[in-house]
């Protein structure tokens, strides 16, 4: 039996956690393109406009935003109505940032 190095599922995790960080970036965007779920936002997270886009540099802030849009249906239906996410795939997606439940 062939040793795996493991390099196949390295990749395959980077590749996962990069395209979390992605639909993570769209949301951020997504959320600060209408002044009042942007102003929610700010307001839930305690950040300064001006500080987005530092923390948009963090996988951990952007987990958090993930984690915004799931804490609202009405919310992640409206941000997956309007770029053709799927809700799933947003859980799917936080599952691969930091601070994600094992169980999840």
């Amino acid at each position: 039996m062939p040793i795996r190095d493991g390099r196949n599922s390295d990749a395959a995790r980077l590749k996962a956690r990069a395209q979390a960080e992605t639909l993570a970036l769209q949301a951020l965007g997504w959320l600060c393109a209408e002044p009042d779920r942007a102003e929610r936002f700010l307001a839930m997270t305690g950040l300064a406009p001006g500080e987005l886009r530092a923390s948009a540099r963090d996988a951990a802030f952007l987990a958090g935003v993930l984690d915004h849009l799931l804490a609202d249906e009405t919310l992640l239906l409206a941000f997956c109505a309007d770029t053709e996410a799927e809700p799933p795939g947003v859980g799917a997606a936080r599952r691969h940032l930091p601070g994600a439940s094992p169980d999840a």
